[in-house]
């Protein structure tokens, strides 16, 4: 059961990670389209991708993500490393998505330095999730003890809180 939540959740995340790589190639169509009908067919094809491709692909891997942290329990520090990284594709997801709603507006296009630095930092996080997933590094810092352990950041928080309930 396990091996095939993992399969499925690798297969999830090489599908929403190759689709927020790619779209700012399409982004960059934009200013090349030359009618109305070429900038209809672009968005369609824009927001079919990001809708029922990418978005649900997103939705599932962290899905299937959450239920492999129950089927085997990791609280080591590499993983806590791998979901800030994740947190981070998350967050370029939404701002996809944000850019998506206004790219098609009248007069909009998208600059080549925005596609350059979007393609390279979303390439970036993905290789660092991939990376932080294959070689699991260990994590040296004083407060890892307590971190990384179960509820561990709820006794850090406690601990400096003045609203904590003792």
């Amino acid at each position: 059961m396990i091996v095939a939540l993992k399969f499925l959740h690798i297969a999830f995340i090489a599908v929403w990670a190759a689709g927020l790589i790619s779209l700012p190639g399409l982004y960059i169509q934009r200013a090349h389209v030359s009618d109305k009908e070429a900038l209809y067919r672009l968005q369609m094809i824009v927001r079919f991708a990001f809708v029922t491709v990418i978005s649900p692909a997103a939705f599932l891997a962290v899905t299937t993500g959450i239920m492999l942290i129950f089927g085997q329990q990791t609280f080591a520090g590499w993983f806590s490393l791998k979901l800030f990284f994740v947190a981070f594709l998350v967050v370029l997801h939404v701002l996809t998505g944000l850019v998506i709603i206004r790219l098609f507006q009248e007069g909009e296009i998208y600059p080549v330095w925005r596609f350059v630095l979007t393609t390279t930092v979303t390439c970036a996080v993905v290789l660092a999730v991939l990376f932080v997933a294959l070689a699991k590094p260990r994590i040296h810092a004083d407060f890892t003890g307590t971190l990384f352990e179960p509820e561990g950041l709820r006794r850090i928080i406690e601990a400096v809180s003045p609203w904590a309930i003792p």
